[in-house]
């Protein structure tokens, strides 16, 4: 799994969870004649995503230099700081989401009021497309590659199978335990991100670097093109640089910026846990 499958994969679920609440509302209600608004929804909030990331392409791609490490380094911060409010969001709003989206719907129901439908569809995948969006930005930033963008459109793949068959009364998986997964997941993905955005803003002139390598135990590449597997581009480095962005010779201020990153969302998890328990 690469960082693109799981954001994918998670932003995916999320959106469909919404629709998938409407369109059973609309069916368990007798108003499936509703259902073109929801679908219209779905394919304006689409567009604009897309329409959004071929902006980021155009006004964006043909960085170089110190404006590309700028651009980089806020992309991940800002990846990072998305990450953080998508996981906080959906712990404070997993117990009540049904209920208050269910009595959106109701109150657009009642006033006959189809377009208050379509946006509210429009802005909820919007919402999550244009968090996707800015997530693959800041991921193929860190790492880049064609992999990347094939495991982006697997997760999403993946996101609609399990919709669909939740929304079918297929158990196959528990979507409680596939979001907190996937949430420490991408709690790791984000702080690596955070301290990759800080070394790139640090290479900017951004930010002081104050003490370069705290440590180097990325092995000495023997052959030309071949990496040892622990190596930052062997084997398993490659893989855990792209999913909880190991480094192998970080600077201080990228060890602190990671550890402050888990550190403040680990008292977040806490604070959140046990309020959602009550």
């Amino acid at each position: 799994m690469t960082a693109t499958t799981l954001i994918t994969l998670r932003e995916t679920l999320e959106a469909s969870l919404i629709v998938g609440i409407i369109l059973a509302y609309l069916q368990f209600t007798h108003n499936q004649r509703y259902n073109i608004a929801v679908w219209l929804g779905v394919m304006a909030g689409v567009a604009i995503s897309l329409l959004l990331a071929v902006l980021m392409r155009v006004y964006f791609g043909g960085l170089t230099g110190t404006t590309e490490a700028i651009y980089e380094g806020i992309t991940m911060l800002a990846g990072a700081g998305l990450i953080t409010w998508m996981i906080i969001w959906m712990m404070r709003q997993s117990r009540t989401i049904k209920k208050d989206v269910e009595h959106e719907v109701a109150v657009h129901l009642q006033n006959n009021h189809p377009l208050g439908i379509f946006f509210l569809v429009m802005i909820s995948t919007a919402r999550e497309g244009v968090e996707t969006v800015i997530f693959l930005q800041a991921a193929l930033a860190h790492t880049g590659g064609i992999w990347h963008m094939i495991g982006g459109f697997i997760g999403i793949g993946a996101a609609i199978c399990i919709s669909f068959f939740v929304f079918r009364g297929i158990k196959l998986v528990s979507l409680r335990h596939v979001f907190k997964v996937t949430s420490l997941l991408l709690i790791l993905f984000a702080a690596g991100l955070t301290a990759h955005g800080v070394h790139e803003l640090q290479e900017a002139g951004w930010i002081p670097v104050l003490v370069q390598h705290i440590w180097d135990i990325n092995p000495i590449v023997t052959l030309e093109g071949f990496y040892p597997v622990l190596h930052e581009n062997g084997a398993i480095g490659s893989i855990l640089k792209t999913l909880f962005g190991y480094n192998g010779n970080p600077n201080f201020l990228e060890v602190m910026a990671y550890l402050g990153y888990m550190f403040g969302i680990g008292l977040l998890w806490i604070r959140f846990s046990v309020s959602t328990e009550k």
